[in-house]
């Protein structure tokens, strides 16, 4: 019997244990990294390909447009609260804010993110990031590979934790998210254009109000 197929304790019981052992050994550069790991474009900016047309990074700076230009990219998807519009000015490139904290993440703020990322991979090449391009971008990232390219949640983790994105320590909260997520849930509603996977969300009420008083 497989992992996803364990009893919900017991597989959060294997999901902690993972995410232990993967910080253990999170230093271990004897093991060599895995060819379809995001890999290092511009340690500068703590850039890595996940994709033929997604990438992942820290905050850029002014400094990074000629390599986003070198690199096509149409769309900048931004998981912090303040705007890119301070180093960000190029024409050609979308900007697309969707702030939100890992601790506090819920099913919206995953089904908004990887909705944004798929509209904007079909007009180009998109860079994702927030601050340090660990945490936030680490959970899009892994949450990416589960339910658009269909790896198994022990196979992101493993990436997430041990990449070499950044300080292992702050992903306790998205791993905590991702051993509850239900990924076939989250496929539905993002096949459906559903706004969340639960009725009841604040989004889901406020598109039933809304369209009620249409009606």
């Amino acid at each position: 019997m497989s992992r996803l197929r364990l009893l919900p304790a017991t597989f959060l019981l294997s999901m902690a244990a993972l995410f232990n052992l993967t910080l253990a050994h999170a230093d271990d550069s004897a093991s060599p990294r895995p060819a379809e790991w995001a890999q290092s474009v511009e340690v500068q900016y703590n850039l890595f390909q996940m994709s033929s047309t997604l990438y992942r990074s820290a905050l850029p700076d002014r400094g990074a447009l000629p390599l986003l230009e070198k690199l096509k990219v149409g769309t900048v998807i931004n998981f912090l609260p303040e705007s890119d519009k301070n180093w960000l000015s190029t024409p050609g490139i979308t900007q697309v804010q969707l702030p939100y904290r890992t601790n506090h993440v819920d099913d919206a703020d995953v089904l908004a993110a990887l909705r944004a990322i798929q509209t904007a991979e079909s007009h180009g090449p998109v860079l994702m990031h927030c601050k340090h391009g660990s945490d936030r971008t680490g959970l899009m990232a892994a949450m990416y590979r589960v339910v658009i390219q269909g790896w198994s949640k022990e196979d992101a983790l493993n990436e997430m934790t041990q990449g070499g994105f950044g300080d292992s320590t702050h992903f306790k909260d998205g791993v905590r998210y991702m051993m509850q997520a239900d990924v076939d849930k989250l496929r539905t509603a993002l096949a459906n254009g559903d706004c969340s996977t639960s009725p009841f969300a604040t989004c889901s009420m406020k598109s039933w109000f809304k369209s009620a008083h249409i009606e």
